[in-house]
């Protein structure tokens, strides 16, 4: 049986973003059946509903069709101004267009969000989570995944060395290849 492909969603552009980071430690840490890959959106021009009307830009027909073949997915972005930066709201909107051809619908979906505070991201997340409902994306409610000063997570070279959230994490995926399980059942 093939595996199922998760997209992971990066709300940062940053060389050494913290987001990139978890990605990165997702992947490594993928259930057994599951493929989890980054999908790319530092690419995508400023959404333009003109274009729908018209010649898109290159990137967009690709990243549509990437979404569209994707099992499921997962967003990790940190939190800019108590929202999600506007490089992953872009993708959001460039994904959910032309009106009527949403690529993210039904995609099963974990939200995590970040910061480099106490307040690990919640502004971020819920923002987000608003977005997914009108996107009919099926969000994992629980457990839910905000880490805070996410700086004192990683070592110089990128690695997670907190035990305690990498083994929260791998809980949380395993919580989310379930929920994938369930919303998945006589689709693919």
């Amino acid at each position: 049986m093939a595996a199922k492909t998760i997209g992971i969603v990066v709300g940062s552009l940053r060389k050494g973003s913290f987001s990139k980071k978890i990605a990165n430690f997702l992947i490594e840490n993928a259930p057994e059946g599951y493929a989890l890959e980054r999908v790319e959106i530092g690419d995508l021009p400023l959404y333009n509903q003109d274009y729908d009307e018209g010649e898109s830009p290159a990137s967009y027909g690709p990243f549509r069709e990437k979404i569209k073949s994707l099992n499921g997915v997962i967003f990790i972005t940190p939190e800019y101004n108590r929202s999600v930066p506007g490089v992953l709201k872009n993708a959001i909107d460039v994904g959910s267009r032309p009106y009527g051809q949403n690529a993210w619908e039904g995609k099963p979906t974990l939200v995590i969000s970040s910061s480099i505070s106490n307040l690990s991201g919640f502004g971020a997340n819920h923002h987000l989570r608003q977005s997914l409902v009108f996107l009919d994306m099926p969000t994992l409610q629980q457990p839910e995944v905000y880490l805070a000063n996410v700086q004192k997570l990683f070592d110089d070279n990128g690695r997670l060395t907190n035990e305690d959230t990498a083994n929260f994490l791998r809980q949380v995926l395993d919580s989310y290849t379930k929920f994938v399980e369930q919303h998945t059942k006589g689709f693919h």
